[in-house]
């Protein structure tokens, strides 16, 4: 499974950016979910869906202001990023996995993409 992010960039806080994983394969059984990591710090959960999109998780930073979303029958997920705070600048990986664990371990989800970079200046 090949995961390819797209859609980060520089955008003033309060502003809104959306990112987009487009994986090569689709398997139902699998967890999509966004990472970040900020320089100097480990690497966080952000947010969780299922393949089918039916059920979603957010990582309390996040919650009410990303939106995770999966489109194109489950073959792209997408992480909507509202009302952005300078702390949630991070390079932000999607990853997919089987889950066997609690969401924010990530040592469980097997395929990763290169990540993307989002700066939110104050």
């Amino acid at each position: 499974v090949q995961l390819v992010e797209s859609g980060g960039g520089l955008v003033q806080a309060g502003g809104s950016l959306r990112l987009s994983c487009a994986a090569s394969v689709t398997y139902r059984r699998y967890t999509m979910v966004w990472f970040r990591q900020a320089p100097g710090k480990e690497r966080e959960f952000v947010a969780a869906i299922s393949w089918a999109g039916s059920f979603t998780y957010y990582a309390d930073s996040v919650k009410g202001r990303f939106t995770i979303s999966t489109v194109n029958a489950g073959n792209t997920v997408s992480l909507q990023m509202n009302s952005l705070k300078p702390e949630d600048t991070a390079v932000y990986y999607c990853a997919a996995g089987t889950l066997t664990a609690s969401y924010e371990r990530h040592e469980q989800y097997s395929y990763w993409g290169q990540g993307t970079q989002v700066t939110v200046s104050s």
